[in-house]
């Protein structure tokens, strides 16, 4: 598949922006140039294996060819509540992030602080443990990781912890002991066997298993109906995309060529992704690491919004969230608009929004 540069002045997201602001028609827009004026955007992912449609858009240009003369700025964030801190202070405009801090910003912000416009990830988040652990209930007493408190994995681990009938609590306390930790620290802490076990996204999954002798306790995909949930979703200020509509829509271009890249380019994949972890977190991974993390995921522009009222429940459950709506949680029109003219199938906001 070939995306190529819309020139349409109007997207989907644009036209709603616009009559939120109150204005009758596309002429009557003093504005508009104010929008096309952006000197540039920025842009946070993560250095996993997880975000690699970030990691290729950003190393194979693919982002910048779609945005023209606005500039890509990025920040490499450590988990998904920091970026949602750098979302919420303006210091970035877009990020790639799990789904549980997205939900979370748009429930404590009554929806209106980011919306949700493309998928990027499924799969590739598991629980990892020592070799002594061989069943649920060898968890207790144990100190598990996280990557941080209420970050997606943090959510997962907490509610079918839950589900098993072991308690735990966000204060640390429990029948087993969750500590959130920096993904690396936790390979150290796991080799110094300072902590028993993490639940993680990939590559580190796989480092605990390949580098630490960590096994595989809990493969989340086997939690989920088909083994489809989203561990990646592209997430926008909700300002930022009412006043520059048309640099969302090429930033959403450059994230679905991103995507048909990892596609097509299976075989060139893991060079390209490792050089672009090595740029982003100063070192990559094994060939071994890497090649079992890829097997892992699964990278598609579909959120998977079928999931999401379930991960409010785990949210809730885990106590790491507020009650609330995430009606409008989602704005899939512009990215529908791209797979359309390219004639692939629409994907759905399963009620939660524009599509």
């Amino acid at each position: 598949m070939k995306i190529t540069r819309r020139t349409t002045a109007l997207t989907a997201l644009g036209l709603v922006a616009m009559m939120l602001a109150g204005c009758a028609s596309a002429s009557a827009d003093s504005g508009a140039a104010k929008k096309d004026d952006l000197a540039e955007v920025r842009l946070g992912y993560f250095a996993n294996v997880t975000h690699a449609p970030a990691l290729v858009g950003v190393s194979e240009g693919l982002f910048q060819e779609a945005l023209g003369d606005v500039k890509l700025r990025t920040e490499v964030m450590g988990a998904g509540p920091a970026a949602i801190e750098a979302l919420s202070a303006g210091a970035i405009d877009a990020t790639y992030i799990g789904p549980n801090p997205a939900i979370n910003t748009f429930i404590q912000s009554g929806g209106r602080s980011a919306v949700i416009v493309a998928g990027a990830t499924s799969g590739g988040a598991a629980l990892v443990v020592d070799d002594d652990i061989k069943t649920v209930d060898d968890l207790r007493g144990r100190n598990i990781a996280t990557p941080q408190l209420g970050n997606t994995q943090d959510v997962a681990l907490r509610s079918w912890l839950a589900e098993e009938g072991l308690k735990t609590s966000t204060s640390g306390g429990g029948e087993v002991t969750i500590t959130p930790t920096e993904n690396a620290q936790t390979l150290t802490l796991f080799q110094d066997g300072q902590v028993d076990g993490a639940w993680l996204p990939e590559p580190w999954v796989s480092r605990l298993v390949i580098d630490a002798g960590a096994h595989v306790l809990v493969d989340e995909k086997d939690l989920w109906k088909d083994g489809n949930f989203p561990t990646t979703v592209l997430l926008v200020r909700k300002d930022f995309a009412a006043e520059h509509p048309k640099i969302v829509d090429e930033l959403l271009e450059g994230h679905v060529a991103a995507v048909q890249w990892l596609d097509d380019n299976a075989a060139e994949a893991p060079a390209v992704i490792n050089g672009a972890l090595k740029e982003a977190a100063g070192k990559g991974l094994s060939e071994q690491v890497l090649t079992r993390a890829l097997q892992n995921v699964r990278f598609t522009v579909d959120p998977h919004a079928e999931t999401f009222e379930t991960l409010v429940k785990n949210g809730l459950a885990a106590g790491t969230q507020k009650k609330g709506s995430i009606d409008g949680l989602f704005d899939l029109r512009a990215l529908n608009a791209l797979l359309a003219e390219d004639g692939r199938d629409p994907v759905s906001a399963a009620g939660l929004g524009e599509d």
